[in-house]
């Protein structure tokens, strides 16, 4: 048996170290040139020295320094690596090994994980409230909006894997689950799997970024409760121009009841060609108007087919503005933040094609750093008709009024990792005798690592 089998590999490791401790040392004393004579500096006597060099640690036999540089992936110098600036596909000793334990993107991921709760305790004056999210508080009592598991890693040095799985009183369901690319030339990103389409502002976000604690009526009437998503394929791209300009276009399934509700829905349709995918095109642009001030515009459109008859087609087209105040110049808390979207929807039915308009604007003030306050108008039309007249809409047939929704509400931040919402409304049906009052009282709760929400 060798003496490297015999030996505990906890010593050989403390030894290893002992060794590189002393060869820097030593180094480190021949760079340094002798003290004056006129220093005042003491030089140690014999018996410190003969200290030390009892102390000195134990010197290592060949199998262990073969050991050593094994564990080092190569040859070593003194016990040192010769270079760690080489690619990983440099000759042996040249490199770091491409597997390094524990770092992320390599072979064994890092992986960032948080769940997000969100519930409500709610109080309405109707027997049937109008509300349309998914997620929203929907009934008197408690409500479990939502329990989300985020999931993020660096899979390699070419894509990244990220999913949003949502926890719901009776079920679980993948909201999201894609792969983004890392390593494309150009200024070009690809996205595969299932994830939110980037039409709008709001619709590619989680309900734990809304400033509001339900849905704008908007997104639920346009494009279903768990707002628009899909499988397929999407390709962005940074443009070169002097401002922030970015171009993105996808194409995902157009079925769906909650995320494609303006689309094939429910419908089993099957894909024959590109025309049976919902295609959608969104521009962005940033401008910095001053340090502290900056403005988000956004044009987005999305087509696909609807099932009221062959080759029949829905087409969206929306606009948003986005305008942020945050000092920075300054120390301060203040966030000011001003948001409008709305949405165009034309769509073709048997002997007509029927046009609507949804829309929301809103604002928030953080004024200290706990503290924030938040106001909403959302506004609906009826579809109408080629005619000009209110026509029958075959999703909402008694959507034959305007509708109008004015909400407001108080959020308090314990702490960066939890939020309580206080939120009142006033929702106006036309169609309904009277307006129907809400009231939500809102918890969330973070825990683990979440990464950063976008601009």
């Amino acid at each position: 048996m060798s003496p490297v089998s015999r030996r505990p590999r906890a010593a050989l490791v403390v030894a290893s170290f002992m060794v590189l401790l002393s060869t820097a040392s030593a180094s480190a004393q021949e760079s340094v040139p002798s003290p004056l004579p006129d220093a005042g500096i003491q030089e140690p006597d014999a018996g410190a020295d003969a200290g030390s060099a009892e102390e000195a640690p134990p010197s290592l036999t060949p199998e262990e320094l073969a050991e050593i540089e094994k564990a080092f992936g190569g040859d070593t110098q003194q016990g040192v690596p010769v270079t760690t600036s080489a690619p990983p596909t440099a000759t042996p000793g040249g490199g770091l090994p491409l597997s390094i334990p524990g770092a992320a993107g390599s072979g064994t991921n890092l992986l960032d994980m948080s769940f997000i709760l969100d519930l409500a305790a709610a109080a309405f004056t109707s027997k049937e409230p109008l509300q349309g999210g998914a997620h929203d508080p929907s009934r008197n009592g408690f409500n479990l909006q939502q329990l989300e598991l985020s999931i993020g890693s660096v899979v390699d040095p070419y894509f990244r894997f990220d999913a949003n799985i949502v926890y719901s009183q009776f079920g679980v369901e993948i909201e999201e689950a894609y792969g983004t690319t890392l390593a494309l030339p150009a200024s070009l990103q690809v996205r595969a799997g299932q994830f939110l389409t980037r039409f709008g502002r709001l619709n590619p976000t989680h309900p734990h970024a809304w400033d509001f604690a339900d849905q704008p009526f908007a997104l639920s009437r346009v494009f279903g409760g768990e707002g628009n998503r899909g499988l397929g394929v999407e390709l962005s791209w940074l443009t070169p121009l002097p401002w922030f300009v970015e171009l993105t276009g996808s194409l995902t399934d157009a079925t769906g009841e909650a995320t494609a509700r303006s689309f094939l829905a429910a419908s089993n349709d099957r894909v024959l060609s590109p025309l049976d995918l919902q295609a959608t095109g969104v521009v962005k642009q940033f401008f910095p108007l001053t340090d502290d001030l900056s403005l988000m515009w956004g044009l987005s459109v999305a087509t696909g087919p609807n099932p009221t008859g062959y080759r029949n087609r829905t087409d969206l087209y929306g606009t948003d503005v986005y305008l942020r105040y945050r000092p920075i110049t300054e120390a301060s808390t203040t966030l000011l933040t001003f948001q409008v979207e709305t949405f165009y929807r034309r769509r073709q039915v048997p002997g007509d094609v029927l046009t609507d308009f949804n829309g929301y604007a809103q604002a928030a003030w953080r004024f200290s750093q706990r503290w924030a306050a938040a106001a909403r108008y959302e506004l609906g039309t009826p579809a109408h008709g080629e005619n000009g007249e209110v026509a029958e809409d075959p999703l909402d047939p008694e959507w034959t009024k305007n509708r109008d929704r004015i909400s407001a509400n108080v959020s308090f931040w314990p702490t960066e990792f939890s939020r309580l919402r206080l939120q009142a409304a006033r929702d106006h049906a036309r169609w309904r005798d009277e307006a129907d009052y809400s009231v939500f009282l809102a918890l969330e709760l973070v825990t683990g690592a979440h990464g950063a929400h976008a601009f």
